[in-house]
């Protein structure tokens, strides 16, 4: 389907219009009697216009180079060549020249009457009968400079009008979206300064909500195809899609990338669809389609203010202010359990996102040196030069930048959720459906992200644990993203759940009253006994894990460095019941 842009129409002044008005006297003396829009007027003396043409001008020629009877290319200086001139060997010339003007898209042809001619060419007025092309006399007291000034004055006017259009709609567009009712309100908004039929499409293309008068099926049913054109990606050339003639995708459309907006023509009506800004979910976007009898220059601009409209009108931070978000937090606040309130927000199953901002420096500081701390404590350490000194107490660890509230949200606008926590140690936690029913999560840019498995609402303390360790993996790996895999087919699986996880607490019993060293063993075995890539996982020094990891060994009285040790410790760390992190995150 051939491509053009859906962008705003520029303003034009009808050519009627320039004919009417009496300071100037133009008149038609050929081409066809039909009203035409011009957006541009270009003076040009040149054998072929095509090259100068952007399509919509006024040409205004004086047939200066116009071949005489003898065949010269111009009139003797200071003499004036009459119709009588418009040999034979002049029809060619004009021919090829109006052909040519119309390939390029012009609108009209003016002639001036003088220095050169003192009537207009029959050539040349059978030549503009044959294109269609239509032509208008410029009378000898006129200067091109007072058409192009008439015109241009006439397309500021009208420039003028489509600003106060815009304005009005945008002020209306947005009382529409404070009622009770802010979606149906807001398209009947559009469908009215629209003069069509405004519909709101999910990404699968079923209607919403709709206003304005109902156009033809074959109208609606094209309205849906151009509407599957606007994914988040695509993979062939094309950059338009569905049914119509003359249809096309729109700005934005880089090869690969899927088009922000798309037009058409469908049962002699103008089609326009326009992607709701938000997250890609991996397939088509929500759309605003409009279609219209006619389509004018300001119409895109409305439209798109009432797509950003409906995008914050039916977005998850919207929906996550509703009824059902108000109605989960009573229930969590009188006491319900967390179950009863999850099913409110999403019947099915959630997965549960950790998330760590990047930053352009190291993540964590690993490299060698003395670190002050405990056994079960943090170690820092600073540099000056090349010698290494102990830092103060109380020195942070050098870590990613903390995510602040703006960078929350962002990120839960990329994840497609409103559900979002800023937690203690700087990153982003996040609730979101199960992948399937919601937004897929995929890499996102200055991010390292862990997803958990899906989980049912009972299990959402379990799933987050899951999340913090995929995040914890992704960052040791230098990793953007990191998803829990369930190993339910494991060998941990054939063993009786009662019986192993009362064998792996007593085993792990010693560890019972210090969470921070068996989450630094379950680390540092997950991690194939990597000391510098747990300290970036735990986002503490490397020596602090050797310390911890040395205790671990005291308090157990076990040999960590016997393959079948650390194997006995991996499988009942396995089959202890899902712990909360070891610090309030």
């Amino acid at each position: 389907m051939p491509a053009h842009d859906t962008g705003p129409v520029l303003p034009a002044v009808s050519l009627r219009e320039l004919v009417g008005r009496s300071d100037l006297g133009l008149r038609q003396v050929g081409g066809p009697r039909r009203d035409v829009a011009i957006s541009l007027v270009h003076t040009s003396e040149m054998d072929d216009p095509l090259p100068y043409l952007l399509g919509g001008e006024l040409i205004l020629s004086a047939g200066v180079r116009f071949p005489g009877p003898d065949g010269s290319d111009a009139a003797p200086h200071g003499g004036l060549r009459g119709a009588g001139d418009a040999s034979d060997g002049a029809s060619p010339h004009w021919d090829r020249y109006v052909a040519r003007a119309v390939e390029g898209g012009a609108a009209a042809l003016g002639f001036g009457l003088a220095p050169v001619h003192d009537e207009t060419p029959r050539s040349l007025v059978e030549a503009c009968d044959r294109y269609g092309l239509p032509l208008l006399e410029v009378p000898r007291g006129t200067r091109f400079a007072s058409v192009e000034r008439a015109v241009w004055q006439a397309l500021t006017e009208a420039r003028h009008r489509e600003l106060r259009r815009v304005a009005e709609a945008q002020a209306s567009l947005a009382t529409a979206a404070a009622r009770p009712d802010p979606v149906p309100a807001v398209l009947r908004q559009t469908a009215r300064r629209l003069d069509a039929w405004a519909v709101l499409l999910d990404a699968d293309g079923a209607e919403l909500h709709a206003a304005g008068r109902r156009p033809p099926a074959a109208a609606r049913e094209a309205l849906v195809s151009l509407a599957a054109a606007l994914g988040p990606r695509r993979t062939g050339p094309e950059t338009g899609a569905g049914a119509g003639t003359g249809a096309g995708a729109a700005a934005g459309a880089d090869a690969g990338v899927a088009p922000l907006s798309a037009s058409g023509t469908a049962a002699g009506l103008q089609l326009a669809v326009y992607a709701l800004p938000g997250p890609a979910s991996g397939r088509a976007r929500p759309a605003l389609g409009v279609v219209s009898r006619r389509r004018e220059p300001a119409d895109g601009t409305i439209a798109g203010v009432a797509a950003v409209l409906l995008s914050l009108l039916t977005g998850p931070r919207h929906r996550a202010a509703g009824l059902p978000a108000r109605s989960a937090l009573v229930r969590l606040l009188l006491g319900g359990p967390p179950e009863d309130a999850a099913v409110l927000l999403h019947p099915g199953r959630w997965q549960v996102v950790r998330a760590r901002r990047r930053g352009p420096h190291r993540p964590y500081d690993t490299g060698g040196g003395t670190a002050t701390g405990t056994g079960t404590g943090t170690g820092t350490r600073t540099r000056s030069g090349t010698g290494t000194a102990a830092a103060p107490p109380g020195t942070p660890t050098p870590g990613p930048p903390a995510a602040d509230a703006l960078a929350a949200d962002a990120l839960g606008d990329a994840l497609g959720t409103a559900l979002v926590d800023r937690t203690r140690d700087g990153g982003v936690r996040a609730l979101l459906p199960e992948e399937g029913t919601g937004a897929a999560v995929t890499e996102l840019p200055g991010w390292t992200i862990g997803v958990s498995a899906p989980a049912g609402p009972a299990d959402l303390a379990a799933a987050n644990l899951q999340a913090e360790r995929a995040l914890r993996r992704a960052v040791a790996d230098r990793r953007p993203l990191v998803r829990h895999r369930p190993q339910d087919a494991g060998l941990t699986a054939l063993l009786p759940a009662e019986e192993s996880a009362a064998a792996a607490a007593g085993l792990l019993a010693p560890l019972s009253g210090a969470p921070a060293l068996l989450e630094t063993l379950r680390t540092w075995l997950s991690l194939h006994g990597s000391w510098d890539r747990t300290a970036v996982a735990l986002g503490v020094h490397r020596n602090t894990v050797r310390k911890r990891i040395a205790r671990t060994g005291e308090l157990l009285d076990a040999d960590l460095g016997d393959a079948d040790v650390r194997t006995e410790l991996w499988l009942a760390l396995r089959c202890l019941p899902a712990q909360p992190p070891p610090h309030p995150r």
